[in-house]
């Protein structure tokens, strides 16, 4: 066992700690630029040849916008009374309830397309009231108990990185709501090497766990796209699924214990890896979105830092094909760590190649293999699963295409904020079904998007591809591209609606691993059923009677 560990604290020099971690892993992340995804330095302007292509298909000039100083945006006026302020300040420090425009404009959302199309939006812009940023669990329970008998709505704030609305600053009956941001929660508290457990706090962001981990040689393996800046904390409350999910599976299923402040008290959840005392009660906080309770620790499963990877990419000719090699290979247990298909669309636009590599066209579609652990374990199952693929139509095509997939693959949201500059839309969604239901829901939900964006004039280029595989089924992940209407949200709106209403009907669900937050909230009654709500309401209702956590998310 070890003793507890911040970030920054791992017993070894930077250069060491470093050396234990991937390259291009970066270090604790930043607080994230208010207007867009990730930090100043990962925005890079358009190149010629995209503009070019913009101009073409969707007809814009490709000249960005002026973007806004943050100075000179106005926010709503914060309702936090001097007394409220005082009593906040009482339970975590005066200096730890912040009513600055900096800090509150950085917590005023999430980062969907919505979301930053808001924030660019003339007027003023809503945002909490106040931020507080507990230490420890126990300031963390303080500050529920005074909100709750002072009517204080609360809404827990980790990287900030949802795309649903999952941390909008919504106070709902309430006059007064604060942004609880957990970044103080920040250590690794206790290592079991011979179990394979760590115990991480809520406020860590993933390269900083990864750090704290490789300073004891282990690594947690989750590498959703908000790696670089979302919390532990966040990734259990969303039910995240990260890029290697293959290999180390979701985040709930690495979830061995939570500790959780609510309302009504503490909760600790996660005795032993599996029990039969009844249900997993666990599961009502998993995925619970600070709706039920803030979750302020979580012990995770993890596993020795990769003595090696090895990398290979494919071409299929078409999606179909591609979908049954990878169904082949994850049915028969022979799975790599990352998995993923890209679709003809996707393929084309974003990782076709000019010329041969390794002999080889890129034709149709390509998908992305890569294995970790040892030497003798990589050779084994890439062995394994390439004969699996090649038997089922797959042409190889060496490890370049997914090296470059890796060394780009926390990029993309990057490229979105530069395509909104230039007045295209650009957004995500996600869902997940059966295999046998895999083609159906795919062209439903594209026809969907299709038939909303282009009734609206702004015909669309949909992309899709699977990256999240398990025995009986897959999900699709679409990214949409299309040019911007005078009001570009009121014009995604009409195709989210038009698109959700498609997935509920064709047999997936709402959201895989995005969450619910306020976006996919109407969908919830379809997905559960009427019984499910109610249920929902009841565990509210005991955790939350004030109603203070995270109004208007989740529950229906």
């Amino acid at each position: 066992m070890v003793e507890t560990q911040r970030t920054g604290d791992t017993g070894q020099s930077a250069s060491e700690s470093s050396s234990a971690t991937k390259p291009g892993w970066p270090e604790q992340a930043a607080s994230m630029v208010w207007d867009a995804w990730g930090i100043p330095a990962g925005h890079k302007p358009l190149s010629a040849q995209i503009r070019g292509l913009l101009a073409q298909v969707f007809g814009v000039s490709g000249d960005p916008v002026t973007r806004r100083d943050e100075v000179d945006v106005p926010l709503r006026e914060s309702a936090l009374t001097p007394d409220r302020r005082d009593g906040l300040g009482a339970v975590v420090g005066a200096d730890n309830v912040s009513v600055d425009h900096h800090d509150r404009l950085l917590r005023a959302g999430g980062k969907s397309t919505p979301d930053l199309l808001r924030r660019r939006a003339e007027g003023p812009q809503d945002a909490p009231d106040a931020i507080v940023y507990p230490a420890d669990h126990d300031q963390v329970l303080a500050v529920l108990t005074y909100c709750a008998a002072n009517a204080i709505a609360v809404v827990p704030f980790g990287g900030g990185t949802s795309v649903v609305g999952g941390v909008d600053p919504i106070g709902g009956r309430f006059d007064t709501v604060i942004a609880l941001d957990l970044r103080r929660l920040d250590t690794l508290s206790k290592v079991d090497p011979i179990s394979g457990t760590a115990a991480l706090g809520a406020g860590l962001t993933g390269p900083a766990a990864e750090k704290l981990l490789a300073a004891h040689g282990l690594s947690l393996g989750h590498f959703p796209q908000s790696f670089e800046f979302a919390s532990i904390g966040g990734f259990a409350a969303t039910r995240s699924s990260g890029q290697a999910s293959a290999g180390y599976g979701r985040f709930d299923d690495m979830v061995q214990h939570l500790k959780i402040a609510t309302p009504s008290g503490t909760i600790e959840l996660g005795r032993a890896p599996a029990s039969a005392a009844g249900p997993d009660l666990r599961e009502l906080f998993v995925g619970s979105e600070g709706a039920l309770g803030v979750i302020t620790e979580v012990t995770l499963r993890v596993h020795p830092v990769p003595e090696t990877i090895g990398y290979q990419a494919w071409s299929f000719p078409d999606f179909e094909t591609g979908a049954a090699a990878l169904r082949s290979v994850v049915q028969a247990g022979a799975a790599p760590t990352v998995l993923r298909l890209s679709d003809e669309v996707e393929t084309g636009v974003n990782l076709a190649r000019t010329a041969d590599i390794g002999g080889n066209p890129v034709a149709g579609c390509l998908a992305i293999t890569t294995f970790e652990g040892t030497a003798a374990h990589v050779a084994a199952r890439s062995a394994e699963a390439g004969a699996l693929l090649a038997a089922a139509g797959g042409n190889a095509l060496g490890q370049t295409p997914a090296q470059e997939w890796e060394h780009g693959r926390f990029a993309a949201p990057y490229m979105r904020d530069a395509l909104l500059d230039v007045g295209v839309l650009c957004e995500t969604l996600e869902t997940a079904t059966t295999w046998s239901n895999l083609a159906a829901l795919k062209s439903k939900v594209t026809a969907a998007l299709t038939d909303s964006l282009a009734g609206q004039g702004t015909p669309p280029l949909v992309m899709c591809h699977i990256s999240h595989t398990y025995p009986t089924g897959a999900s699709l992940y679409f990214t949409i591209i299309a040019k911007q209407l005078d009001d570009p949200i009121a014009q995604w709106h009409a195709a989210k609606q038009a698109v959700g209403d498609a997935i509920m009907t064709a047999g997936g669900t709402i959201t895989h691993h995005h969450a619910v937050g306020t976006d996919h909230r109407p969908w919830i009654p379809a997905e559960i059923g009427d019984l499910g709500v109610r249920i929902l309401r009841a565990v509210k209702q005991q955790l939350d009677p004030a109603g203070i956590l995270n109004p208007g998310k989740l529950v229906p």
